[in-house]
């Protein structure tokens, strides 16, 4: 599976990070359920599957509160929750405060990942790698 594979989804949920290695990142994401009628919460029970996504190198990662976030037309950026940018505020901001530039030696790319409640943010040389976890 690929990070743009998942471009199309919505409505998913941060379940954490790791760093398994140093400077490697390892983040859980779940798929929300969506029901027209209510049902009881089960804890431990998980109808859905974890989606990891895997760096093997980052520069920079944030997680913001979903609440105090506010839209920016300035951003420009290809998918929904899962999200690659190529103009962004936060890739400004890391990119005044690092010594790699557009002619470092490798490119770094802006991975946002949208979900309820929080707003994941990755500057990343390496490409993500991508499964899901039934």
């Amino acid at each position: 599976m690929e990070y743009t594979d998942l471009k199309e989804l919505q409505d998913v949920f941060f379940f954490g990070l790791i760093e398994p290695e140093v400077n490697q990142l390892s983040l859980s994401f779940c798929k929300s359920k969506v029901s027209d009628r209510p049902e009881p919460l089960m804890v431990g029970e998980k109808s859905s599957s974890l989606i990891q996504v895997n760096f093997n190198s980052y520069i920079a990662y944030s997680i913001r509160n979903e609440f105090f976030t506010s839209w920016d037309d300035y951003e420009e950026f290809d998918g929904k929750t899962f999200r690659i940018y190529k103009k962004s505020r936060y890739l400004d901001f890391i990119s005044n405060g690092i010594f790699a530039s557009k002619d470092f030696a490798r490119p770094y790319k802006h991975y946002g990942i949208c979900c309820i409640d929080h707003v994941v943010d990755i500057i990343s040389t390496s490409e993500p790698v991508v499964r899901e976890v039934k």
